[in-house]
């Protein structure tokens, strides 16, 4: 029989009308408000975002994990939060883009969990018309519950009264944000500055969570009860398998429930660095995960050392995942944004280059015999290059299917998968065996 996990805890997504009305820095203010009153808080993020987890973990000072209905699976999602809910003082969702959008949407993650949903609403330019924005979003579907909504980016004490006193009845204001520096962080073209380069974060997030305070959010959300049946253990299809995950400024988008499957299917990680180390791990097989090479395109060019040991590992024919960042650093050459060319690994012959606009966006998944593995796209470079891809992905949102390519022990693509959805996949990846199509 399946063990049913069940666990009680105040708990509210937290989502707002659309992006850019300050739901990521609320989130993160939240939790280290009540981190900071002694609470223990874990915090989830709807969707396939790396960045945001960063600095939702070092504000809480737990891991954090994502949620995606599709992307994860429901019953995935059912089960991270009832196992949080049996450890934690306060459970918190960061949604993603607006409420109701996308398919699934951050309506869709609520519904499913039972998750009140706590709209951040960015009031500048608004007075009455605040609260025509939440009666829409607490009217709009009734499988979802808004009770209370938050006024961010507030003029005024006088405009904070005019923006409650808007509210229709059923809805009540938690809280008014002022306008603060601290209620900010820097962002660059794919998304939030992440959390290891910013020097004062944790200054800034105290700051933030006293903002809140002021603001009167430190009063917790409703309790929920949240159970789902336990997950099963995965087989141990890598079990010994040494993997070097490389790991820094230039390769950092990693989702931990990736990495917690492969030590649960037996692998024995390990990382380093490609723009700091000039030699690898002792290692069976290599991951190149996504992040920013083209920030760092000249150090990695000038590392001799480390392009040598890659080479001579992919030349032994051992395994290599190569994902999106990790792509462009095995390609020939990489165009930097402000056009200069620097040499790459040359694994994977043709050139990457930086584009002015995204190139790709949307949730896909790559069909094997070995099971569908989901996840998304999301790059503003593209890849010149005469190879002949071994699959394509399918596309479910966004726009068009992207090339994996197999060159001798190496994968690579600018898809980047969530390994839990299809474990047999990744198994055979890192055991650099083809593809199963």
């Amino acid at each position: 029989m399946t063990d049913i996990l069940s666990g009680q805890a105040p708990a509210a997504l937290i989502t707002a009308p659309g992006s850019g009305q300050g739901k990521s820095i609320v989130t993160a203010a939240l939790a280290r408000l009540h981190r900071n009153a002694g609470r223990r808080v874990r915090v989830f993020k709807h969707g396939p975002d790396y960045l945001d987890p960063m600095v939702l973990e070092v504000a809480s000072g737990q891991p954090v994990y994502q949620l995606h209905p599709w992307m994860t699976g429901e019953n995935e999602c059912r089960w991270r939060l009832a196992e949080a809910a049996r450890e934690a003082d306060l459970v918190l969702v960061e949604g993603a883009m607006g409420l109701f959008d996308g398919d699934p949407s951050s309506a869709d993650l609520a519904a499913l969990a039972g998750l009140p949903v706590l709209p951040v609403i960015d009031a500048r330019g608004m007075a009455q018309t605040f609260g025509a924005v939440a009666l829409g979003l607490a009217r709009f579907r009734p499988d979802i519950r808004i009770h209370e909504v938050i006024a961010n980016r507030i003029g005024s004490p006088r405009h904070g009264e005019l923006l409650q006193q808007s509210l229709p009845d059923g809805v009540e204001l938690l809280g008014a944000i002022p306008r603060d520096d601290a209620m900010a962080i820097p962002d660059r073209h794919l998304g939030l500055v992440q959390a290891s380069e910013l020097a004062n974060l944790n200054q800034q997030l105290d700051a933030a969570a006293a903002v809140l305070a002021q603001a009167g959010l430190d009063r917790l959300p409703a309790t929920v009860t949240l159970q789902a049946p336990a997950p099963l253990a995965p087989p141990p299809l890598l079990d010994g398998v040494r993997i070097a995950i490389a790991r820094d400024a230039a390769f950092a988008f990693l989702y931990r429930a990736n990495l917690d499957l492969l030590e649960a299917m037996g692998a024995r990680l390990s990382y380093f660095s490609p723009l700091a180390d000039d030699t690898l791990p002792d290692a069976d097989a290599l991951w190149l995960p996504g992040g920013y090479p083209e920030l760092h395109a000249a150090r990695l060019a000038a590392n001799t050392g480390m392009r040598a040991a890659i080479r001579d590992h992919h030349r032994a024919g051992r395994p290599i995942l190569a994902e999106c960042g990790g792509l462009m650093a095995c390609a020939s050459s990489l165009v930097d944004l402000d056009g200069r060319e620097h040499a790459m690994l040359g694994l994977l012959a043709g050139t990457s280059t930086m584009e002015p606009r995204l190139q790709a966006l949307g949730l896909q998944s790559l069909l094997t015999r070995d099971g569908e593995l989901r996840g998304h796209t999301y790059h503003r470079s593209s890849l010149s290059t005469e190879l002949q891809p071994q699959a394509r992905t399918r596309k479910l949102a966004g726009t068009e299917a992207e090339p994996v390519f197999q060159v001798g022990s190496l994968t690579a693509s600018y898809f980047h998968g969530y390994f839990p959805s299809a474990p047999a996949l990744v198994a055979r990846l890192f055991r650099g065996q083809p593809l199963a199509l």
